[in-house]
C-alpha cells in the first residue's frame, strides 16, 4: 500500500484491504494447489465476506471451510456457499437442529473425533431420512480437538461405520502447532510430520476396508510444507488471504505482501518516546505477537516502534530514544499479528486499489460464533 487519499478520506480505526495484493495472494495459493492436485478448501473464518469467498471460488476453491455453523448460514444465505466443511466439534440439541436444517439446503460435511460426538449425529440424520458426511478429526500435534493418528483413528472409523445415518469421507488435521515454530526448518519438519501422520493413517483404514476420499490438512504457515507429502489431497489454509505479522518469521512473505492493515490515527503525544493511537484491543485484539517480536502489531511506517500495551480503545506505542516518532494527527498502518480475530472485530473491510477507495464489503459473518 502507498500513502495516498484513502488514509485521510476514511474514519479511523478501521480495516484497509488492497485489492491487488488480495487477488495476488488468492491466486498464488490456488496456482500451488493445482500445480499439486490438491484440492483448495480455504477457511472463511479469517475474512467471513461475500465478496472474498466468491474471488476465492473463481480462482478454483472447491468449497469452503468453516468452524460455526453461524459461519455457514451467513454466508450461505450470502449465496456463496454450496459445498462446506465444519471443521469443529457440533455438540447439542441446538446445533444438531440447525444443522439438519443445513443438510437441505447444502452439502455438508462435519468433523468429528470420538463417539461421544458422532452418535448424536447418526440418531438424528437418520431419524430424519438424511445423511451426513463426516471426516475424523486427527490431532498430529497441536494437542486440542482430534483423536490420535494410527490405531486411536482405525478404531473410531470402525465405530462410525456401524452408525446409521453417517459416511466417513476420510480425515482431516490442523496442524497448528507446526506455525509456532521458531525456524522454518523446524515448522517444515513439524509439517512433513503431521502429513505423514495423516497418509499413514489413511492408508491403516484402507488397509481395513475403509475407504478414505478426502485426507485434509489446513495451516497457512505450513500450506506448502505438509502438502508436500504424497497422499494428501486437500488444503484448507485460511489467513492466506491476507497474511498477517505471524507469516513474517518464516521468510516467504514480509510486511510488503499483506493485504490488509490496520488504519490508525495518533491521538496523543505525552512523552518523546511514546504516543496513543486510536486503535486499542477492540481492533488489534490481544494475542500474541510471533516469537520473534514484540507488541501488539507492526506498524508499517514505524518498523522500530512497539506498541507495548493496548487497552479498550488505546494502544500506547513506544519508541527508542533518537527516532523518528508520528505527531498528533499522522495516520498510520498497522499489520495484526493474527488477522482472523481482528476482521471479526469490524463490519466492514474498506477496499483500495491504486490508493483510492473502491468498495465496502460487509463482514456478513462477524460474531457468528455459535
Amino acid at each position: 500500500m502507498t500513502d495516498a487519499d484513502y488514509r485521510s478520506e476514511l474514519d479511523t480505526p478501521c480495516l484497509v484491504v488492497d485489492s491487488a495484493l488480495l487477488e495476488r495472494n488468492i491466486e498464488e495459493m490456488s496456482a500451488y494447489a493445482r500445480a499439486r492436485g490438491i484440492a483448495l478448501r480455504p477457511h472463511i473464518k479469517t475474512h467471513k465476506t461475500a465478496e472474498i469467498a466468491q474471488l476465492q471460488r473463481r480462482a478454483g476453491a472447491v468449497g469452503f471451510t468453516c468452524a460455526k455453523l453461524g459461519e455457514v448460514e451467513a454466508l450461505a444465505d450470502a449465496g456463496v456457499l454450496d459445498d462446506v466443511l465444519v471443521a469443529y466439534e457440533l455438540v447439542g440439541e441446538q446445533k444438531i437442529r440447525r444443522l439438519l436444517r443445513l443438510v437441505d439446503r447444502l452439502r455438508i460435511t462435519v468433523a468429528v473425533d470420538s463417539v461421544a460426538v458422532a452418535e448424536p449425529l447418526a440418531w438424528a440424520v437418520a431419524a430424519a431420512g438424511k445423511r451426513l458426511d463426516v471426516v475424523i478429526e486427527i490431532d498430529t500435534g497441536l494437542r486440542r480437538a482430534g483423536v490420535e493418528p494410527g490405531e486411536p483413528a482405525l478404531r473410531l472409523a470402525r465405530e462410525l461405520q456401524r452408525m446409521p445415518g453417517l459416511r466417513v469421507r476420510g480425515l482431516m488435521t490442523h496442524e497448528g502447532h507446526a506455525g509456532r515454530a521458531t525456524t522454518r526448518e523446524e515448522m517444515e519438519r513439524l509439517a512433513r510430520q503431521a502429513g505423514e501422520a495423516m497418509v499413514a493413517t489413511a492408508e491403516l483404514l484402507r488397509k481395513h476396508g475403509i475407504p478414505v476420499e478426502v485426507v485434509s490438512v489446513g495451516s497457512t504457515p505450513a500450506a506448502f510444507a505438509t502438502t508436500q507429502v504424497a497422499g494428501i489431497t486437500e488444503m484448507r489454509p485460511g489467513t492466506y488471504v491476507f497474511y498477517d505479522a505471524a507469516a513474517f518469521r518464516f521468510g516467504r512473505i514480509g510486511p510488503e505482501r499483506v493485504a490488509l492493515r490496520v488504519l490508525a490515527t495518533v491521538i496523543s503525544r505525552p512523552a518523546p518516546d511514546r504516543a496513543i493511537i486510536d486503535a486499542g484491543s477492540k481492533t488489534l485484539t490481544t494475542d500474541p505477537p510471533p516469537p520473534d517480536r514484540r507488541g501488539f502489531g507492526y506498524i508499517v511506517e514505524y518498523p522500530h516502534a512497539t506498541i507495548v500495551r493496548l487497552n479498550e480503545e488505546h494502544g500506547i506505542v513506544e519508541f527508542p530514544a533518537g527516532t523518528p516518532a508520528p505527531a498528533v494527527g499522522e495516520r498510520i498502518e498497522i499489520i495484526p499479528n493474527h488477522v482472523c480475530p481482528v476482521v471479526n472485530l469490524q463490519d466492514e473491510l474498506f477496499v483500495v486499489r491504486d490508493g483510492r477507495v473502491v468498495g465496502t464489503w460487509p463482514v456478513v459473518a462477524r460474531g457468528k460464533v455459535r
